[in-house]
């Protein structure tokens, strides 16, 4: 899954920025993969013959770091005062 190999690539990318906003915007742009690595596994959940206990326990994760990407985005951002 192309989409989920790209979160933390994009993440390692953002980490040699020049400044909070290239940074941030790293950040946007790995929270979008996250997001579609949730669409994915909920296809695959619900269509192809799998364990789908196995993959709700990816898709939980995937949507915690859906959640921790976003938490950064908001620090960074200053917006949780």
């Amino acid at each position: 899954m192309r989409s989920g190999t790209s979160i933390c690539a994009n993440l390692v990318a953002g980490g040699g920025s020049n400044g909070k906003k290239e940074l941030i915007n790293y950040y946007h742009i790995s929270l979008k993969p996250a997001n579609e690595t949730k669409y994915w596994l909920c296809l695959i959940r619900d269509n192809i013959n799998c364990n789908k206990e196995k993959v709700q326990v990816l898709i939980t994760e995937a949507d915690e770091l859906s959640k921790i990407i976003a938490a950064g985005i908001i620090k960074m951002k200053g917006l949780n005062r």
